[in-house]
């Protein structure tokens, strides 16, 4: 039986409109004609997207809650997945992006033909480059030496120059050339870091998200590490004040405890770092813990949000994001391989009967020259010759070396 959305749920789907950032799908069903066994509600296969699209920035948030199966849940316990992959650019990032342009231009900071420039291990600068290239901004991106070559390939093909910087420098120096480029051209720079309109568009949009799917739903922890502490900042502030019930788990690299050390960031007038933090190491998690605490991470630290930190070990997020990928069908980075474990960890301690959520914040294709793929192999190994000579015809052997 198909229904119609509530108006009350189209009311809420729309509360960001002025950003576009929403769009209600027009119909639900349930029971034997939806796309699941189940008894939530879902949209069915063939009825299309329910709207029609402005531009891409409108097809930015709500992601899919999916559960995660008994190969990899702890048995009495459920955990579902926050599949950031969904937004058109493929990670949480696109969020930060449309936030942050469309606050400077309501703001006035931004006019056609301004050249937008940020800092970024990838995701960001993709993110911002997708929104550039859609509302006609120039954009350069400052990135250091280390992160994975494809993210600079995407960003070029999204009409970005990628200026990297010295692996020497880490995230620090990456971030003090987006600076300088910015005040010597007069370029307009996001400060993913440090502004505000970061953590406040995941309190308005996936903080809701999350609570609105389980919306008269058991739902005990949630689960994310920190990048720019965006999410934490903002997910967080919005359950405790609307699911006070809810624990929130906070993780990070064991072998890069910036939070763990108890030492602060020392800053400039504009919050971003001076130096790199003493306790940092480098780690194989891309997207997380820069060399310092982001300013936008220690306000939302300051709230008191957390009620649990995990520190990360050594080849376990790699580990984990291979096994969503095999066994959940989940195909994302390493920073989501990092936060499942966490919630999995999380679990095998939690009550019986405890509801989780963890965040996945970007697709596993962003790693392809990563350790992440480093087992996994282009050329047919020996079990996948054996069955491609089962049958005569078009058989492609190996060349000797």
């Amino acid at each position: 039986m198909k229904l119609l959305l509530s108006s009350a749920l189209l009311a809420l789907l729309a509360v960001n409109s002025a950003s576009a950032a929403f769009v209600a799908p027009s119909k639900l069903v349930t029971g034997a004609t939806a796309t699941t066994t189940s008894n939530t509600q879902v949209m069915a296969r063939g009825d299309g997207y329910g709207e029609l699209l402005d531009d891409v920035t409108q097809a930015v948030g709500n992601t899919p809650m999916i559960k995660i199966n008994e190969k990899l849940c702890p048995p009495g316990r459920t955990i579902y997945a926050k599949c950031e992959f969904f937004n058109p650019l493929s990670s949480v990032k696109d969020r930060l992006a449309v936030s942050i342009i469309e606050t400077a231009e309501r703001e006035g900071k931004l006019k056609p033909g301004d050249t937008v420039i940020e800092a970024t291990s990838g995701n960001t600068g993709i993110a911002v480059a997708m929104v550039c290239a859609q509302r006609g901004y120039k954009c350069v991106i400052t990135m250091a030496e280390p992160f994975s070559v494809e993210r600079r390939k995407l960003m070029r093909m999204l009409g970005a120059k990628v200026i990297v910087t010295p692996k020497a420098g880490k995230g620090t120096g990456m971030v003090m050339k987006a600076a300088e480029l910015a005040e010597k051209h007069g370029w307009f720079l996001c400060h993913q870091f440090e502004t505000d309109a970061n953590w406040k568009f995941h309190y308005e949009t996936t903080g809701p998200e999350i609570c609105n799917d389980f919306k008269d739903k058991k739902l005990d922890y949630w689960v994310t590490g920190y990048g720019t502490g965006g999410t934490y900042h903002g997910v967080g502030k919005y359950i405790k004040e609307f699911r006070p019930e809810v624990k929130i788990i906070l993780a990070e690299p064991g072998a890069a405890a910036l939070l763990d050390s108890g030492i602060a960031t020392e800053r400039n007038a504009d919050g971003s770092p001076t130096g790199t933090h003493p306790a940092f190491n480098p780690h194989p998690i891309q997207g997380w813990t820069p060399d310092f605490i982001p300013k936008v991470l220690e306000d939302g630290m300051a709230l008191n949000l957390m009620d649990e930190y995990v520190a990360i070990p050594d080849g376990v997020s790699i580990e984990t994001a291979q096994k969503l990928a095999s066994t959940q069908g989940l195909l994302t980075g390493i920073s989501g391989g990092a936060t499942m474990w966490a919630a999995i960890e999380t679990a095998k301690k939690a009550p019986e009967g405890s509801v989780l959520v963890a965040m996945l914040p970007d697709t596993g294709e962003r790693y392809l020259s990563t350790p992440l793929f480093a087992s996994i192999n282009a050329d047919m190994n020996e079990e996948e010759l054996e069955i491609a000579r089962s049958t005569e015809s078009f058989i492609l052997e190996p060349t000797a070396p």
